[in-house]
């Protein structure tokens, strides 16, 4: 029950980051690399306040790695500037496929095999999120794409790195911290034309020290009891999440589109964690 919590918390966090970004960039509140800054240093000072105030002398040590700070920096700056050109529903079916074929393609490659229960199962969950997003698309620009794919490929590494994690919370912190040189020269590179207002800044802080910050701290804690695929599949429910996000925030309606699409995923994602428990 507590990695069911954990986990459900963390993919509301993601999706509630998408809706965020999605305010923020497509009102033109903040432009992409001065919202990829405030997002990172607003989640670097709230993970030192929950690392502080949670951390004790018995737990095992750990600082993070400047593999997953790259990955992570990768992925928030990647994710900011694809959106600047690209709409949401082609930028969530390009994130969260890239993110979902990187993970099961790296434990494919480690040697960990999937079950037939657990292949089906992803099949059906990939075919309700592209029934749901698919038809709704445009073709982005070819530069905003392949923005989008990396950040997905990054993400997904990255959270590969956190099943290998002894202390979650401290892991999350200092990949954070570790991202400081780089948000530095992303700094300097873009504050020249950098655009910043006071709803933008918020939206910022907001995802960065919330969605992202607290969101990434509990995904690092639900990962130690998932295996590779089932992260990687759970993952699929977050655009989902962001649309009905969408009919409850947005006035936006429950279209049989919508209910098929929930029903193909939550189904595909039970037969997966389902295949998996039977397998061992």
């Amino acid at each position: 029950m507590k990695i069911v919590l954990l986990t459900s918390l963390s993919l509301i966090a993601f999706a509630g980051n998408s809706i965020l970004c999605r305010l923020a960039l497509g009102g033109e509140a903040i432009d992409a690399g001065t919202f990829t800054i405030v997002r990172l240093i607003s989640g670097i000072a709230v993970l030192l306040l929950i690392h502080r105030l949670l951390t004790t002398d018995n737990q095992p040590k750990s600082s993070g790695s400047w593999k997953s700070a790259v990955m992570l920096f990768v992925y928030a700056l990647g994710f900011s500037y694809a959106y600047v050109q690209m709409d949401t529903g082609t930028g969530a079916l390009i994130l969260f496929a890239a993110v979902q074929l990187t993970m099961i393609t790296v434990s494919l490659l480690q040697g960990n095999r999937l079950t037939r229960l657990e292949a089906l199962g992803a099949i059906i969950a990939f075919i309700g999120f592209v029934y749901l997003m698919l038809p709704g698309v445009t073709a982005p620009p070819m530069g905003s794409f392949f923005m989008m794919l990396a950040a997905g490929i990054a993400w997904g590494l990255y959270t590969l790195a956190g099943k290998g994690s002894t202390n979650p919370i401290q892991d999350t912190t200092f990949n954070f911290v570790r991202t400081l040189p780089l948000v530095l020269v992303l700094l300097l590179v873009t504050f020249s034309y950098s655009q910043l207002s006071t709803k933008g800044f918020i939206l910022a802080v907001v995802s960065g020290g919330l969605a992202s910050g607290v969101g990434y701290a509990v995904w690092y804690v639900a990962l130690t009891g998932l295996s590779a695929i089932q992260a990687a599949v759970l993952q699929l429910l977050v655009p989902l999440l962001a649309a009905l996000g969408g009919v409850l925030f947005a006035d936006e309606i429950i279209t049989s589109r919508l209910a098929v699409a929930t029903g193909l995923i939550l189904g595909g994602i039970g037969v997966v964690i389902g295949g998996r428990a039977k397998h061992g």
